[in-house]
């Protein structure tokens, strides 16, 4: 046989693990016998084998050996063909969701490349399309994942304005099942929360009298976030312990505490103090001493203030009443007001064997009318006074407007069957006249005179009416005066009535009567009068009138039997400011 050369293709086609490889490879070979078996891989694959004889030609010849292979009677081996294997790559996920962002901070989130193949994958390029999302490591492509091995990736979110984003992740690889993957991107950008802050520390109990516990709560803004939020918690005074520390949990707004109070010798007020992300908040606590056996616990009767109408900024003088005389150490009471333009103490003490205090209401500019209540309290007992605030007239366009010199009239004790009486001034402070159509009035004891209607003031013209109190039962009575009226400010004015029947003589015995001359002139003019009255040598006044009285008389049915008093008057204006007091007269109760 001449020996000759010849160019031998092969085309092997293997259907290996689900994929169906074709591979081709030229090699020169010497002119022999050719057998299918040169067409494999493996002999084992073989099963018979065929001889082919091919001439010998001094030129090239083309040879081609197409040979398919299937799997059965192969054993489940490994077929493959002249070139390696490929891996398979898969993403822990094919959508990152970011949620909701502040607009310019970061969120991440990991995204996870596993290759469960059996040879290594190159991973080759990575591209992010959306212009809030960016991936990490970018620049150390290409990476190679080996044979069940991961590559974590990580993929940020940084929106710069509110809305939803969305986008896509694509990674590039060298796997011939899946060269491309694409991963969804999506978050929405959002305005801040307003910051968390502490708002209020509250207790179950204002006051508190002998030791316990005392629960009490401070809260927030919003709910805490997630750790919770700190508030440090202090107290002035060792008779009262707190925790050092107290966490509002995530997603509250509020949590509570106990404030335990210690055994203590003498009355007074304690404050407490929580604070937390810069803000700070407070609570005062008051302390009675506990009650002797035998003695009697003093409580809170009255609250009254120099005059319950006022018509600018200025002072208001307050007097608190107990029943009974303060126990030693003093007796705390709680004051509030409803209204920001009208300020009192937090607290008043009345001094052991006491049995009133007095403290100053200041009024804040206003510029319209309304009525403040203002409270005290202690022992779970409470009174309130209503204070008017009278805006001044406006304009000369305000039309016809109705004003009265006072919101209430507080008659306060008065004797069963004897009449007191009290003045009403209805002023016309408007631009035109003013036509008041009729008074009426409701309560108990509580009668008007005085006023003939249909009447008719013009501008700066006033009137007086009179309003008594006649009770014929003990007990408090409570009424109201209604004046009708074309006023620009409401058709209907009312005023507020209180007193108090008591027991006592009604032919004059028992009772008081005082009267003094108004100032022959003054600067400021005088809107009215308040009445003091004192046990015989004692420093401390107690003011009778609940309001400014607008006569120069007064009853006191108040005295008892075998007792002695000091009086006093002070004119005030009005802006509810007192002058010096008068003289002091004294009189004797038989």
């Amino acid at each position: 046989m001449h020996e000759g050369y010849f160019k031998l293709t092969r085309f092997d086609e293997v259907f290996l693990c689900g994929s169906l490889q074709r591979e081709s490879k030229s090699v020169n070979a010497p002119f022999r016998h050719f057998s299918r078996r040169d067409c494999c891989v493996t002999d084992s694959c073989v099963r018979a084998s065929q001889r082919v004889h091919l001439l010998a030609f001094p030129a090239v010849l083309m040879v081609t050996c197409c040979v398919l292979f299937a799997l059965s009677g192969c054993g489940g081996a490994a077929i493959v063909g002249t070139s390696a294997q490929a891996g398979f790559l898969s993403a822990s996920t094919g959508l990152v969701t970011f949620g909701s962002v502040v607009v310019g901070q970061m969120e991440s989130s990991t995204v996870s490349l596993s290759n469960t193949g059996p040879v290594a994958v190159q991973v080759t390029q990575v591209n992010v399309a959306g212009q809030p999302f960016a991936v990490g490591g970018a620049n150390n492509l290409p990476v190679s994942i080996p044979p069940h091995g991961t590559y974590n990736m990580s993929v940020t979110f940084s929106p710069q304005a509110t809305g939803a984003s969305s986008g896509q992740l694509t990674i590039a690889s060298n796997t011939f099942s899946n060269g491309t993957s694409v991963i969804g991107l999506s978050g929405t950008g959002m305005i801040a929360p307003p910051p968390i802050a502490l708002t209020a520390l509250s207790c179950t109990n204002s006051s508190m009298t002998g030791t316990g516990t005392d629960q009490c709560t401070v809260a927030l803004s919003a709910a805490a976030a997630n750790g919770g939020f700190a508030v440090s918690l202090a107290s002035s005074n060792n008779a009262v312990t707190l925790p050092a520390t107290i966490t509002v949990p995530p997603g509250a707004s509020s949590v509570s505490f106990a404030a335990t109070v210690s055994s203590l010798s003498s009355t007074q007020p304690v404050t407490l103090t929580a604070s937390g992300g810069g803000v700070a908040e407070t609570f005062v606590l008051e302390l009675n001493v506990p009650v002797q056996p035998g003695s009697a616990q003093p409580s809170l009767s009255g609250l009254s203030c120099a005059t319950g109408s006022i018509s600018a900024a200025g002072t208001n003088n307050c007097t608190l009443t107990l029943n009974a005389a303060a126990p030693s150490g003093g007796f705390v009471l709680n004051l509030s007001s409803d209204n920001s333009l009208v300020t009192v103490p937090a607290t008043v003490t009345v001094p052991e064997d006491a049995n009133s205090a007095t403290f100053t209401a200041t009024i804040s500019s206003f510029s319209s009318s309304q009525t403040v209540t203002l409270s005290a309290s202690a022992g779970g007992t409470v009174e309130t006074f209503p204070l008017q605030l009278n805006a001044p007239a406006q304009s000369s366009s305000n039309g016809p407007t109705l004003s009265v010199n006072a919101s209430t009239l507080a008659f306060g004790n008065v004797g069963l069957n004897t009449p007191a009486t009290q003045s009403i001034t209805l002023s016309s402070t408007g631009s035109a006249a003013v036509s008041v159509s009729g008074a009426t009035v409701s309560g108990s004891g509580f009668t008007v005179s005085g006023l003939s209607v249909p009447l008719t003031l013009n501008p700066n013209q006033t009137a007086t009416l009179s309003v008594q109190f006649d009770p014929t039962t003990a007990g408090a009575a409570s009424g109201t005066l209604t004046i009708a009226s074309n006023s620009s400010t409401g058709a209907a004015t009312g005023i507020s009535l209180s007193g108090t029947g008591v027991n006592g003589s009604s032919s004059g015995s028992d009772v008081v009567d005082l009267s003094w001359d108004a100032p022959s002139s003054s600067s400021d003019p005088v809107a009215g009068y308040n009445v003091y009255r004192s046990p015989s040598g004692a420093s401390s006044y107690q003011q009778l009138n609940t309001s400014a009285l607008t006569g120069t008389t007064y009853t006191d049915s108040t005295v008892q039997s075998g007792q002695s008093y000091d009086y006093i008057v002070e004119s005030v204006d009005a802006s509810g400011v007192e002058s010096a007091p008068s003289n002091v007269a004294t009189a004797a109760i038989p």
